[in-house]
């Protein structure tokens, strides 16, 4: 099974809307047994608080639920749970690399790195652009599930 986690500052707003974006594709791509998804932060400051309303409130809007998802913090033992450590900014790899020390299987990327435009997926926390964020998010999930499926 290939195992996604997807990280980011608080896991309120940009993670947990990839993760479940990418449930979603997974489903619909009948992947489900195949591919195991979740998120995680790398502060402490939102642990067990839910998805942040503006970020269930766009995900909503495009048919997926995220209820039940409280934020937990990614732990050193995450780095061997799982295939791909899915994070949304430069910041996220620096506050990681304090968690896990150092990737030497090379399993941290950038969600837009797997598209055709790599960028940092801004921080609606500070923007208030949910909308953008749901389409960089979107296009990155499709984009990472592609590469997972050719890279099989």
């Amino acid at each position: 099974m290939t195992k996604i986690l997807f990280v980011c500052h608080g896991n309120i707003c940009r993670s947990p809307m990839a993760e479940f974006v990418m449930k979603k594709l997974v489903r619909e791509a009948k992947l489900d047994k195949e591919i195991y998804i979740a998120s995680a932060a790398t502060s402490r400051e939102e642990i067990g608080n839910p998805v942040y309303p503006p970020a269930r409130r766009e995900l909503m809007s495009h048919g997926i639920t995220c209820s039940g998802k409280t934020a937990v913090q990614m732990t050193a033992a995450d780095y061997d749970r799982y295939d791909y450590i899915v994070i949304m900014d430069g910041n996220n790899r620096r506050n990681i690399m304090r968690i896990i020390g150092s990737d030497p299987e090379n399993k941290v990327h950038r969600l837009m790195d797997y598209t055709d435009r790599p960028h940092d997926v801004a921080d609606p926390w500070y923007t208030g652009d949910f909308e953008l964020t749901y389409s960089d998010i979107d296009e990155g999930c499709r984009a990472l599930l592609s590469y997972i499926q050719n890279h099989k």
